[in-house]
């Protein structure tokens, strides 16, 4: 279980008097279960990313508290990131090493022997179906077959909670249903706890059990797409969020605006 309490964080933009204190994320709390896929749904810039880094122990935050299965992420970064596999937005992989070699490396990276990381590779690309690419340099692949490389490489110490920034921005439809497929069976077959940030509605109706939602670097609602909608009283999930992030009002004049069109 990933457990994050009051998350506070704050950035510092521009120089002299020109610098502006930004409030990125503020007074942030949520839990994502094992076995359960949980997105953090909100507009660009509302702090989605912020909060993943820092339960990924990328960055520190200004105050509150994350634990990862009880370890302090804070205070024991090492042991907690032990228990994470994180797919941030920059693939970062390696172009002239094939998939499989970027993936035996970050296993090592992880503590794993050589023959450890290369059996654990050849179990990725059959769960991932990425055999055809597993002896190709990475170098020129599509969107799609880097995502899963990359994703492949956070998963080989076969940890138990997944972290990942919008994985699909960029990918096609068919790359898209492959994540979707791969992240339920995780969920399901491997009891997982998964953790995505998304701005796309649809994803979260497809694949989260769990759905925070983010406004402004707060956690405005938690729940269940059904229990949403109930809170809301609507039956599009859309408009649902409109009124969970932007207000009544806002999601009013989106309506107004929509049957003008």
């Amino acid at each position: 279980m990933i457990d994050v309490q009051g998350l506070d964080k704050r950035f510092v933009q521009g120089r002299g008097r020109k610098a502006r204190v930004v409030q990125a994320v503020q007074g942030l709390g949520l839990r994502a279960a094992n076995g359960c896929i949980t997105g953090l749904l909100g507009p660009n810039g509302a702090g989605k990313t912020t909060t993943l880094r820092m339960i990924a122990a990328l960055i520190a935050p200004d105050a509150g508290h994350i634990h990862v299965d009880g370890i302090d992420v804070c205070r024991e970064p090492q042991r907690a990131l032990a228990r994470m596999g994180i797919l941030s937005d920059a693939r970062g992989l390696y172009p002239r090493l094939t998939a499989r070699e970027n993936i035996v490396y970050y296993g090592q990276l992880q503590g794993m022997a050589a023959a450890a990381a290369q059996a654990r590779a050849d179990t990725l690309a059959e769960m991932l179906e990425m055999q055809a690419l597993l002896d190709r340099r990475t170098e020129g692949f599509s969107q799609g077959e880097r995502m899963k490389t990359a994703l492949a490489r956070a998963l080989v110490h076969d940890p138990s909670h997944i972290i990942l920034d919008e994985p699909t921005n960029g990918l096609d439809v068919l790359a898209t249903r492959s994540l979707r497929d791969a992240l339920r069976r995780l969920r399901d077959e491997q009891g997982k706890c998964i953790v995505f940030s998304t701005h796309i509605m649809q994803e979260v109706e497809r694949l989260c059990d769990q759905v925070v939602v983010v406004a402004h670097g707060r956690a405005v609602a938690q729940g269940s797409v059904p229990e949403l909608l109930a809170r809301t009283g609507d039956t599009d999930f859309e408009a649902c969020f409109v009124k969970l992030a932007f207000g009544t009002a806002a999601a009013a004049g989106a309506g107004a605006s929509g049957e003008r069109s």
